[in-house]
């Protein structure tokens, strides 16, 4: 099954030529990493709003065979939890083909974890990812998986088998929780929510960061597929993690009455 993009054009330019000029744009001043990177948290936002942070982000991981990603559900389509184990993405800079040994392994191990491609047909919290991988890295793969589950135990059971199956392939991995921060609110308000969701990133304690949205209502849309993201590399031996930037959309259109957060974090 090919998985034809659905926000080129809109989220980033739809053309291969204009896409690359547009990422060079924004990786003028990052610098490639050799560093082994186990997860990270990175914005899925149009490239106008959080490239910069995007690109930022992605170029402190070193290469890896495969990305796990983990994006949050926005239309509701699909399954609580769709995992797709076969087939390749498009972007304008060619396809991505899934890794189907890794994602057959998790699919196996995971009860929670459905067969959907529904869930991913116009989803472009996955999708805004790719591009920027495919400008870094030459040679890799992905697993991609929509959550729309808020139960914590499931989320922490997905992620535990991304673990699992990464053990059991034995490729190297780096695991994506693609996710915006706080939406639509003040600069000022946006970063006093954020700076309480990320310390807890920082702390790699996913279930705190879930408690922290809930009671401070911080319309994180990917706090879900961190949770998982971080079950996950804890499995892995993560220790640390370090925030790569934070900013947000106002740094762009002007307008710091209405933005949305955006930060980028890797996990070490």
């Amino acid at each position: 099954m090919l998985r034809r993009p659905v926000v080129s054009g809109r989220f980033y330019p739809g053309g291969k030529a204009a896409l690359l000029a547009d990422i060079e744009k924004r990786v003028q001043d990052c610098k490639l990493s050799t560093e082994k990177v186990l997860g990270a948290v990175c914005p899925h936002a149009g490239y106008m709003y959080s490239g910069r942070t995007a690109a930022l982000t992605l170029s402190k991981i070193a290469p890896v065979d495969t990305f796990i990603i983990f994006g949050p559900n926005h239309t509701g389509l699909g399954t609580e939890a769709s995992i797709m184990t076969e087939g390749e993405w498009q972007t304008p800079l060619g396809n991505v083909e899934i890794d189907s040994k890794t994602a057959s392994a998790m699919l196996s191990m995971c009860r929670f974890l459905e067969q959907d491609q529904a869930a991913h047909q116009n989803e472009h919290s996955i999708e805004v990812q790719l591009p920027f991988l495919q400008y870094y890295f030459k040679d890799f793969k992905i697993v991609p998986i929509c959550l729309a589950t808020a139960d914590i135990k499931k989320l922490e059971a997905i992620g535990k088998s991304a673990a699992a199956a990464v053990k059991r392939t034995g490729v190297s991995a780096c695991i994506i929780a693609s996710s915006d921060m706080t939406h639509y609110e003040s600069a000022e308000s946006a970063k006093r929510k954020d700076e309480l969701a990320i310390k807890k990133l920082l702390a790699l304690d996913g279930v705190g960061l879930a408690k922290t949205v809930r009671d401070n209502d911080i319309s994180m849309c990917g706090w879900a597929p961190a949770v998982a993201m971080l079950a996950a590399v804890k499995e892995l031996g993560a220790t640390k993690a370090e925030l790569v930037e934070y900013t947000n959309s106002g740094e762009e259109s002007g307008d710091f009455e209405q933005v949305v957060g955006y930060a980028g974090i890797i996990i070490k």
